[in-house]
C-alpha cells in the first residue's frame, strides 16, 4: 500500500465513509461525517499511521484530503 492509499484508508475509516468518497477534493464540513470532533480523531489517526506529530497550525489548516497531502509532505511523507 502506498502513502496515498494509506491516507485515503485513514480518512475512510476515521470518518466512517466509503473509500469511494475519499478524493483530494473532499473538504472539511462538506459532509456531515467530517465535523470538528471527527477532525480531531482523523488527525490522531493520521499521526498514528504516519508516525508523526503535526503542529497545531497544520491541524487547523488541514481542510481537505489534498491539503493533508501537502501538510504531510512537510513531514517527509511522499505521495
Amino acid at each position: 500500500m502506498n502513502n496515498s492509499e494509506k491516507l485515503h484508508n485513514v480518512f475512510a475509516q476515521s470518518l466512517n465513509i466509503g473509500l469511494d468518497k475519499v478524493t483530494d477534493e473532499l473538504t472539511y464540513n462538506t459532509i456531515p461525517e467530517w465535523d470538528s470532533v471527527a477532525h480531531m480523531a482523523l488527525v490522531a489517526e493520521i499521526e498514528n499511521a504516519f508516525e508523526i506529530m503535526m503542529d497545531t497550525d497544520d491541524i487547523v489548516d488541514m481542510s481537505s484530503v489534498g491539503k493533508a497531502k501537502e501538510i504531510l509532505a512537510k513531514y517527509n511523507v511522499t505521495f
